[in-house]
């Protein structure tokens, strides 16, 4: 066993060697940097704590260390090609600097992750998923991008510069124009761009609520919502009428066609939708 004064020589010297190092990393809003000293993982919040990007580092202790100075673009682009690269199709942005996104190629993705045994390769090995990505400092929604994946970390690169922009254009149209995914289509239109596409139109376009679908039928048409059951491939509905009647009606939850509408019209139920049924009922009422 060592004696405790060269233990504390030993640590002393590794404290200034630690003090010593200046080292690259990048940093996202709220995270760590983390870097190797003589083959030791080192882990440090970052001070100031609001930067964000990629920078050049100090440690002040074994816990904090400093921001020196912003990394040029060409010593993070020499660190980046160290590592491997992907191509993703950007989505849509989830906060500053943070997108999400998706391989712009499924096969080829699945087969070189599963060359890899960490936790985010074998879930890729079942199935191709969103990608978060870091520190994305340009780029619009469908644009193709070079990623490069660190452990389970993906960090921006460069927008793709040999791909057709007039795709990543096309998809920004659709979606403008609120394009459903099923009809999406224009030449050179991939299974991936759709999936992407897919992904952007349901956050752009999300599907009401039950309750927000009953409600806005039902106020189409003059009437209110009061309650309503699932019944498995349909909705029980009560509602009221304008001058507050009363009905209860079987409603269609694909497309709230009306299944059984409480009152008789002589069997033609399912010519009506719940919108229109309120009509129906307070022009019978009449």
């Amino acid at each position: 066993m060592k004696p405790i004064s060269q233990l504390l020589a030993t640590l002393s010297a590794q404290e200034i060697q630690l003090r010593s190092t200046l080292f690259l990393a990048p940093c996202t809003t709220g995270g760590q940097v983390c870097t190797r000293i003589s083959g030791l993982m080192y882990s440090f919040r970052p001070t100031p704590a609001s930067f964000t990007g990629w920078g050049w580092f100090q440690p002040l202790n074994a816990q904090t260390a400093q921001v020196i100075e912003i990394a040029s673009p060409l010593v993070v682009d020499e660190y980046l090609k160290r590592l491997p690269k992907f191509h993703l199709r950007l989505i849509f942005q989830l906060r500053d600097l943070i997108w999400l996104a998706y391989p712009s190629f499924e096969g080829d993705m699945q087969q070189r992750l599963s060359r890899t045994e960490d936790l985010l390769s074998q879930e890729f090995k079942n199935s191709v998923q969103p990608i978060v990505v870091h520190l994305v400092a340009e780029g619009q929604p469908f644009d193709q991008i070079l990623a490069r994946r660190q452990g389970k970390i993906w960090w921006f690169h460069e927008l793709d510069r040999l791909a057709d922009p007039r795709q990543a254009e096309s998809l920004r149209q659709a979606l403008h124009q609120g394009t459903a995914p099923a009809e999406l289509q224009f030449s050179g239109l991939t299974p991936e761009m759709r999936t992407a596409y897919q992904l952007a139109f349901a956050t752009t376009f999300p599907t009401p609520q039950p309750e927000q679908r009953l409600q806005a039928a039902l106020a189409m048409g003059g009437g209110t919502l009061h309650s309503f059951q699932d019944q498995g491939d349909y909705w029980t509905v009560e509602w009221h009428t304008r001058d507050g009647q009363h009905h209860v009606s079987a409603i269609a939850k694909a497309d709230l066609t009306v299944l059984s509408a409480g009152i008789c019209l002589s069997d033609l139920d399912q010519d009506f939708d719940l919108q229109s049924l309120v009509g129906v009922v307070e022009q019978r009422d009449e």
